[in-house]
C-alpha cells in the first residue's frame, strides 16, 4: 500500500479520543470555542450540550466574522457585527439544545446599556440544579422571580442588581459563598439573607451606598469576610469561626470613618478566631485620645495588614492594634504619601515613649510604598528597636521615586538599635 493509501486508512485521532479526554478539553476553553468544535466530528458535534459548566463572559459576546457554531442538527448561531442583539436566540439554542444538567453559569454583560430578560434562563438554570451562579449585569437591574426558585445554589455572585424578593422566599439555605458588588438591597433584608445562610464560610460584600441601618453579620460557619462599604454600617455580631478579615472603609461623600469609636467598641470582640486582619481607611480623629490597645486581646491573630497615610492618629491606630494581638507574626504596612508626613516628625514616635516592648512575637515587617520621610523613619526605628523576635523588615520603595535618592535615605538604617540579633533589613528596589 502505498504513502497515500496509508494516510487514508489512518484512524481518526479525534474521533478516537476517550469521551472524558474530550469533556476535559471542553471544559477548559472558552464556551464560544467548545461549540466550535461540533465541526470536527461526528463524535464531537453532540459534546458541547451535555457540559455542566457554561461561561457567556465579554469574550463570548465579541463578534467575531466567519464563524459559524454548529449543533446537533447542523442549526447555525452566525455572528454578526452586534452579538448582543442575538442574545435571545443565543440563550433560546441553549437551552432547547442542551442536555443534562448545570451546575455552573456565568453571565457577563455588564457593560450592555440594557438588560434583556433573563427569566426563562433562570427558570431554566433553576431546573438544571444550577449550584454555582454568577450574574454580572447592567447597573440596578432587577432580578425577576425566578432568581428566587435556584434553591441549590451553593456559590452565588451578584454584580449591579436590585434585590426584591417575593414574599414567600425564606432564604438560599445551601449557600457556602456569597459575593455581592454594588447590590441594591435593604439592611433588613441583607441581614435576613446571610442570617438564613447558615452553611455560609465566605461572604464578599462592595457596597457603594451607604445603608440606612447597622447590618448585623450573624454567621456560625463564616470564616472569610471581606467588605467595602461604611464600616459603621456593620456589626460582627456572632462570627466564631472567622479566620480572615478585610475592611476596605468607603463612602461617596469621602468622609473619613472616626477610628478612635472603632477601637473603643467591641466591633472585633466576637472574632475570637481572627488569623488574618486588612484594614483600609483614612481616620477622623484629630483631637480624639487614640488608646493604647484594643478593651480585648485577640490571640489568634497571626498576620495584619493595613493602609495608612502616616497621620499621628493613624499611627498610634496601628500601634494600638499590634498591642492587641500578642501573637502577631507578620505585619504589612502600605504608605500612603503625604507631603506634610515629609517634614514634620512625632513626638509620640520617639522610642522612649514606649519604654514596654510593643510586640514579642513578631517575626517580619514589610513595609510598601516607603519613600523616607521623617514619620516613616521614626516607624522603621520604632519597631526595630520594640521587636525583639524580629527576623526580617523588607523595605519596598514608591515605584516612582528614583532609587538613588531612596537608598541615601534610608542609609540611616544602620545607625538605628535592633533588638533582635537575628533581623536583617532588606531593601527591595524592583
Amino acid at each position: 500500500m502505498d504513502s497515500k493509501g496509508k494516510n487514508h486508512c489512518s484512524p481518526d485521532v479525534l474521533s478516537n479520543l476517550p469521551d472524558n479526554v474530550i469533556d476535559d478539553i471542553l471544559m477548559r476553553v472558552p464556551f464560544r470555542d467548545a461549540v466550535c468544535t461540533s465541526i470536527l466530528s461526528k463524535k464531537w458535534r453532540y459534546k458541547w450540550c451535555g457540559l455542566p459548566q457554561l461561561m457567556l463572559d465579554s469574550d463570548f459576546w465579541k463578534p467575531k466574522k466567519d464563524i459559524e457554531y454548529l449543533t446537533g442538527d447542523k442549526t447555525v448561531w452566525r455572528a454578526t457585527k452586534d452579538l448582543t442583539g442575538n442574545f435571545t436566540a443565543c440563550i433560546h439554542n441553549l437551552m432547547t439544545r442542551h442536555k443534562g444538567s448545570i451546575t455552573n453559569f456565568t453571565l457577563c454583560i455588564q457593560y450592555w446599556k440594557i438588560c434583556p430578560r433573563i427569566d426563562n434562563l433562570l427558570c431554566f438554570l433553576s431546573e438544571k440544579g444550577i449550584q454555582h451562579l454568577v450574574l454580572r449585569l447592567p447597573r440596578s437591574f432587577e432580578l425577576p422571580s425566578s432568581f428566587f426558585t435556584c434553591l441549590q445554589l451553593r456559590h452565588l455572585s451578584l454584580q449591579n442588581c436590585l434585590l426584591l424578593p417575593p414574599p414567600t422566599f425564606k432564604g438560599f439555605d445551601r449557600l457556602i459563598s456569597l459575593e455581592l458588588h454594588d447590590v441594591k438591597v435593604s439592611s433588613k433584608l441583607l441581614e435576613c439573607l446571610i442570617s438564613h445562610c447558615l452553611l455560609l464560610e465566605q461572604l464578599v460584600l462592595k457596597i457603594s451606598d451607604t445603608l440606612s441601618d447597622i447590618i448585623e453579620i450573624n454567621a456560625p460557619m463564616l470564616r472569610y469576610f471581606d467588605f467595602k462599604g461604611d464600616m459603621t454600617t456593620i456589626c460582627l455580631k456572632y462570627v466564631p469561626l472567622l479566620a480572615k478579615l478585610s475592611l476596605w472603609y468607603y463612602r461617596k461623600d469621602r468622609k473619613k470613618f472616626d477610628v478612635a469609636n472603632f477601637l473603643t467598641s467591641d466591633f472585633l470582640e466576637s472574632c475570637f478566631a481572627l488569623e488574618h486582619l486588612h484594614l483600609d481607611y483614612t481616620v477622623n480623629a484629630r483631637g480624639q485620645e487614640i488608646p493604647t490597645k484594643l478593651p480585648f486581646d485577640l490571640m489568634c491573630v497571626k498576620h495584619l495588614c493595613m493602609c495608612i497615610y502616616l497621620d499621628k492618629e493613624e499611627i498610634l491606630s496601628a500601634l494600638c492594634l499590634i498591642r492587641s494581638f500578642p501573637f502577631l507574626r507578620y505585619l504589612e504596612i502600605q504608605m500612603e504619601y503625604n507631603i506634610m508626613n515629609d517634614m514634620l516628625a512625632l513626638e509620640c514616635l520617639e522610642v522612649e515613649a514606649f519604654p514596654d516592648v510593643i510586640s514579642k512575637h513578631l517575626r517580619e515587617v514589610k513595609l510598601v510604598e516607603a519613600n523616607g520621610s521623617m514619620r516613616e523613619m521614626q516607624l522603621i526605628k520604632l519597631l526595630l528597636a520594640k521587636t525583639p523576635a524580629l527576623v526580617r523588615m523588607l523595605i519596598k520603595p514608591h515605584r516612582y521615586l528614583e532609587k538613588s535618592a531612596i537608598v541615601k535615605r534610608l542609609a540611616e538604617l544602620t545607625k538605628f538599635e535592633i533588638a533582635s540579633p537575628k533581623a536583617e533589613v532588606l531593601l527591595k528596589l524592583v
